[in-house]
């Protein structure tokens, strides 16, 4: 009973919902999510997914980075569901590893066109399928949040959709659409294997001890996109298992170990 109530309150029931970056990872654990609510979905990427149409889930292919791509899903997915209620813009690639001199422009290039201006393509054309009283969730980062070598140009982008989020959310509150964003830490995806080296750094740097699973970024996104959230709008989410509260007891004992090995030095 409880169970069933739970899922009553977060009903996305005749609603419809357009997720980008569905293929895999993040994207598609919140398709799958919401198809599983009660959404009407369909699942964008510029690869399409066999898992998705299991489902019954409509499966659309596009370069995110492509304004004209973009305004023809948004309309496209628009069309197929019968309106849209719910923008997931969540399609983005990690980019390389650099010093901002050494960075290769090709990467800067590709990195700013999908997770920076792929977004910005979705709060410029979204909103005009977008029902009234809709969400849009975008997906950005704690790198984002903080600045750390070699991920200069990531953490740009992921900046630029958080300073994107809050300016969408007060153009498109007279419509009653909120805007949010969440900040995920380490998720483990093909982007980031469990074997990786932010996924193994994660138990040493989180409260919670652990990289996150898709799951457990999805109910966000849930949240974000149902009616229980009506009053929330503009709002930057980390999600990251307590990595920004502040250095864990792990790194201080690693930091006064190393500091006590300096010092008998």
């Amino acid at each position: 009973m409880a169970d069933e109530a739970r899922t009553q309150m977060f009903s996305l029931e005749g609603k419809c919902a357009l997720v980008t970056g569905a293929a895999s990872g993040i994207g598609l654990a919140v398709a799958k999510r919401f198809h599983a609510a009660g959404a009407r979905v369909a699942g964008a990427d510029l690869q399409p997914s066999a898992e998705l149409q299991e489902l019954g889930i409509r499966v659309l292919e596009f370069d995110v980075s492509d304004e004209g791509q973009v305004a023809g899903v948004v309309r496209d997915a628009s069309r197929a569901l019968g309106g849209l209620d719910i923008l997931v813009n969540n399609a983005g690639v990690a980019g390389a590893n650099a010093r901002l001199q050494d960075h290769p422009l090709a990467d800067i290039e590709r990195t700013v066109g999908v997770n920076l201006f792929g977004v910005l393509w979705g709060l410029r054309h979204g909103p005009k399928e977008l029902r009234d009283g809709g969400s849009i969730v975008n997906t950005a980062s704690i790198a984002g949040l903080t600045a750390s070598p070699l991920f200069g140009i990531y953490s740009m982008t992921k900046a630029g959709v958080i300073s994107l989020t809050a300016t969408a959310a007060h153009e498109l509150g007279e419509r009653g659409i909120r805007v949010n964003a969440v900040c995920p830490g380490t998720v483990i995806t093909p982007m980031e294997p469990a074997d990786g080296e932010e996924a193994q750094l994660a138990p040493l740097v989180t409260a919670l001890g652990r990289a996150a699973t898709v799951e457990d970024l999805a109910g966000v996104y849930h949240f974000l996109a149902s009616d229980e959230s009506r009053y929330v709008t503009g709002q930057t989410l980390a999600v990251d298992g307590g990595w920004s509260a502040g250095w864990s007891e792990k790194v201080w004992d690693a930091l006064v170990t190393v500091g006590r090995g300096r010092a008998q030095g």
